[in-house]
C-alpha cells in the first residue's frame, strides 16, 4: 500500500512539474512575442530609454544620485507601455485608461526622484503632439 501511494505521489509530482515548465515556457514565448511586436512597431524600450535619459540628464541637470531612480522609472514605464500598445489599435478606450494609470505612476515616481524645480521643467518638456522625432513624447502620449 505504501508503495502504491509513493508511486502515485511520484506520478503526480512529475505531472505538475511538467505542467509548470510548460507554463514558464509559454510565458517566456509570450514575452518575446510582445517584445518583437513592440520593436516591429518602432517601440524599442532600450533605445527609447537611452535617448530619453540622455535628454533628461542634460535638460534637468540630473545628479548622479538621481539618475538610477529616474532611469528605472522611465524604463519601467516604457516596458509597461509596450505591453499595452496593441490596445491602441483594438480598444482605444482601454488603452487610454491603462496609459493614464501608467503615466500617473511615472509622474509619482519622478516627483519623488526629482526636485520641485526639475519636476516642473520635466512637465514643461511635454511636446504639443506625439512625434517620432522627439523621444520624450513617448512619456506623454
Amino acid at each position: 500500500m505504501k508503495k502504491m501511494f509513493f508511486i502515485g505521489a511520484l506520478c503526480m509530482g512529475t505531472l505538475f512539474s511538467s505542467n509548470a515548465q510548460i507554463s514558464t515556457s509559454t510565458l517566456q514565448n509570450a514575452a518575446k512575442t510582445a517584445s518583437t511586436v513592440a520593436t516591429a512597431s518602432g517601440f524599442d524600450v532600450k533605445s527609447l530609454s537611452s535617448g530619453i535619459m540622455s535628454k533628461l540628464t542634460t535638460v534637468l541637470l540630473l545628479k548622479k544620485t538621481q539618475s538610477p531612480a529616474v532611469a528605472s522609472a522611465v524604463t519601467t514605464f516604457l516596458t509597461q507601455k509596450s505591453s499595452i500598445l496593441s490596445l491602441a489599435k483594438t480598444d482605444k478606450t482601454a488603452y487610454a485608461s491603462k496609459l493614464s494609470g501608467l503615466t500617473d505612476t511615472l509622474k509619482s515616481k519622478l516627483k519623488t526622484a526629482l526636485t520641485a524645480e526639475q519636476y516642473t521643467k520635466f512637465l514643461n518638456l511635454k511636446p504639443a503632439q506625439a512625434t517620432t522625432a522627439n523621444a520624450l513624447s513617448q512619456l506623454f502620449f
